[in-house]
């Protein structure tokens, strides 16, 4: 029979981790007497970090005296005490391999419903000072689960623990939990996971998203995959083109026969030698129609490799390049209304896609705005495109004169509501042409856009982190294979005093993206542009090629990563 031995709760706090403050509920204690069991906690309960913990879906965390019990074995710990995994309900007889998702349970007076397996994150490790636990709790199928609240009521330690519903397929939490985070996964399992009305929609997200990239054998995240060679190859500049005061166009092709043909909004990763030591590398949009003859990219002068590029290259030279890539991708099979939106030298990737549209019949809108005529780029050859379409729409907008693109202008418009977007130009250009399509009534979902700069960070519970330029590493330098970011505009020495990439970007102070941080959870995942890397420790599941985890990871020769 299960019982409820420990109900144990506790408040977020501010503790310190690696020089850093993390806010987490993750430290529970035993509590004794009933609490109340409520919609999205127990009482006397919280999450400091909502995004991965707590809510309505996750609002219990169950974990099992059984897998203390291996764990103390396992780990060689006689100090593991109730609460420690961040459980509110210490269990027995309730292993992961043998409760399903969609399960129900009575406790005291309240029901609970199984909704998905523990998240992986690095806070447990960082409870039991066991960096590793969120890779160990996978690979041992002891993640331990969540509950929603069905009904609310008194609960407390010593309750019995009544099962009174099967999930559908009983399906187990240990084999939804490997489906998820381990290698060789069986479509047929994938459609059963995403036919459990009660698992979390975070996780039917992510299975769908497998089972999309199972069927039509394509990475999960469509268009990131180069589309062709590997690391850099040197293409030869055909032709210089003047485009406006500032913007240049640089075509670059190859006596090698033809080149892969990119899909219209992604871009090159050029290693420009003459322009610094360590030669730095730089991402820009292909800005002419998908072609395997020639290549164009657009530049605009505006720091030291552009300036290079405008005054230095001449035709005939060669230039290191990377394949296409990028997933800032026109979707070519769809019939909806386009709208492309830029400002300046944004204009490159929508362009690519204008002249991509050309014969295709859709409803397209081409909306750019430049400081002044002479500023605007690619004026004449927008206009022919958009001209030539049976259904186009050009709205051109110059801020000098104050001709400004915002939201009453677009309102002005009467855009379609069920428009594509594809959007392009500065940070803050973006995001409030974003809020004003919204604004308008467009869905978000449909809203995609661009960035050249480093990723938004995915840095959860942290509270203290300050948002510095990327630099070089303090103290002395490494001595290793060099380590290019190619977002943050550096290359930095490796040194083997860091554990992973991820440590020696977290010291520069370039944006990272993690969860885990033992090689799980792939939110780490990042382009590798050329260069090797080893693991240690190995993931559970290795990454696309062309990929890496940089939380587990050193550089096995130059890297250069597109972070």
């Amino acid at each position: 029979m299960a019982h409820l031995l420990s109900l144990n709760v506790g408040m977020p706090k501010d503790v310190p981790w690696q020089g850093r403050t993390v806010h987490t509920g993750i430290f529970k204690y035993p509590v004794h007497g009933p609490r109340m069991a409520r919609r999205l906690n127990i009482d006397g309960d919280g999450q400091g970090d909502l995004g991965g913990h707590g809510g309505e879906i996750r609002a219990v965390l169950v974990y099992q005296r059984e897998s203390y019990e291996h764990w103390r074995r396992e780990l060689g710990r006689d100090d593991l005490e109730y609460g420690q995994f961040g459980e509110n309900f210490t269990v027995e007889s309730l292993p992961d391999d043998e409760v399903h998702i969609g399960d129900r349970y009575r406790i005291g007076e309240a029901e609970f419903e199984v909704t998905q397996p523990r998240v992986t994150c690095f806070r447990v490790g960082m409870r039991l000072r066991t960096p590793e636990m969120p890779s160990l709790l996978v690979a041992h199928h002891r993640p331990g689960f969540y509950l929603r609240v069905v009904t609310e009521g008194e609960v407390e330690a010593g309750d019995e623990i009544v099962r009174t519903r099967v999930g559908r397929h009983r399906m187990s939490v240990a084999a939804i939990d490997g489906l998820l985070y381990l290698p060789e996964r069986d479509p047929e399992l994938l459609r059963k996971a995403l036919d459990l009305p009660a698992l979390s929609p975070g996780w039917q997200a992510s299975f769908r998203e497998l089972l999309d990239a199972e069927e039509y054998e394509t990475p999960a995240v469509a268009g990131t995959e180069p589309v062709g060679w590997p690391g850099f190859r040197p293409l030869r500049v055909s032709r210089i083109m003047p485009e406006s005061a500032s913007v240049t166009s640089i075509h670059l092709t190859t006596p090698d026969g033809p080149l892969p043909r990119p899909r219209p909004g992604q871009y090159l990763t050029l290693r420009v030698a003459g322009a610094g030591d360590p030669a730095p590398v730089r991402n820009y949009s292909l800005s002419a129609t998908p072609s395997d003859r020639e290549y164009r990219i657009s530049v605009k002068r505006d720091g030291v490799v552009s300036t290079y590029l405008h005054t230095r290259l001449k035709v005939g030279d060669t230039i290191d390049v990377a394949a296409p890539r990028g997933d800032f991708v026109l979707s070519e099979e769809d019939s909806r209304p386009v709208l492309l939106l830029s400002a300046g030298v944004g204009a490159t990737p929508v362009l690519a896609m204008l002249h991509a549209l050309a014969g295709s019949g859709r409803d397209v809108w081409w909306l750019h705005t430049a400081r002044s005529a002479a500023e605007q780029a690619f004026a004449a050859e927008a206009h022919q495109l958009v001209a030539g379409l049976d259904h186009g729409h050009e709205h051109i907008f110059h801020t000098s004169t104050g001709h400004r693109l915002n939201r009453e202008t677009l309102a002005a418009l009467s855009l379609p509501a069920n428009a594509c977007v594809y959007l392009c130009g500065p940070s803050t250009f973006m995001a409030d042409m974003h809020d004003a399509l919204v604004g308008l009534g467009l869905d978000a979902g449909n809203i995609h856009s661009e960035l050249f700069g480093a990723l938004p960070a995915i840095n959860p519970g942290l509270t203290d982190a300050i948002h510095t330029p990327p630099h070089q590493p303090p103290g002395p330098g490494g001595t290793g294979p060099r380590v290019t970011f190619t977002r943050s505009g550096l290359t930095v020495a490796w040194n083997d005093n860091y554990p992973a990439v991820l440590e020696l970007a977290e010291a520069c102070d370039v944006p990272t993206r993690w969860s885990c941080r033992t090689g799980v959870c792939h939110t780490c995942v990042t382009p590798v542009l050329s260069g090797t890397v080893r693991y240690r420790p190995d993931p559970l599941e290795s990454p696309e090629p062309g990929e890496a985890l940089i939380c587990c990871s050193r550089p096995a020769s130059d890297l250069v990563l597109d972070l």
